[in-house]
């Protein structure tokens, strides 16, 4: 069985269980909605604009995603929307993005907002390429492998003496 993008989606909602989650979408996410169904607890807060409503924007959620938005927004309004969410709203985002309906964008692009990307969907019938990208501020950095007292400078005079 191959992976679809709202099996895909669905697999990151019940991994995180987000007890507040933000869709922002010009169309219905049945991830969301088959999630919602099965958590009734969770709040959901949809909204289809861009930039977001200050009511919107102005509050914390556990997840965000975004799907069949960037496709219809300028590629700077888009940088907006995903920047500020990351640094200000949400400490996990997921991005379902058609690239190819989204011209001025690059992968690149995601890459410099430090999403990985997560997964590739292609539909024969529609000749669609759907492309999934994450970001979950807890592992987008790995830890390098100087930072520990075995690369510091003198490591068998620490905690020695205190000078």
């Amino acid at each position: 069985m191959t992976a679809t993008p709202n099996a895909t989606l669905l697999s990151i909602l019940e991994h995180y269980q987000p007890a507040r989650l933000l869709c922002v979408s010009q169309s219905r996410v049945p991830a969301i909605e088959a999630y919602c169904a099965a958590h009734p607890a969770t709040q959901l807060v949809t909204s289809d604009q861009a930039p977001l409503q200050a009511e919107v924007a102005n509050q914390r959620y556990d997840l965000a995603i975004i799907a069949d938005q960037l496709e219809h927004l300028p590629q700077r309004t888009g940088i907006e929307l995903l920047a500020g969410l990351r640094n200000l709203s949400a400490s996990r985002l997921a991005v379902l993005v058609d690239l190819v309906q989204a011209a001025d964008w690059q992968e690149n692009d995601f890459f410099a907002l430090a999403l990985q990307r997560r997964a590739s969907f292609t539909d024969t019938d529609d000749n669609r390429t759907l492309s999934l990208y994450t970001y979950d501020l807890a592992d987008y950095k790995q830890v390098p492998d100087w930072l520990n007292s075995k690369y510091w400078a003198n490591p068998e005079m620490f905690d020695k003496y205190w000078w």
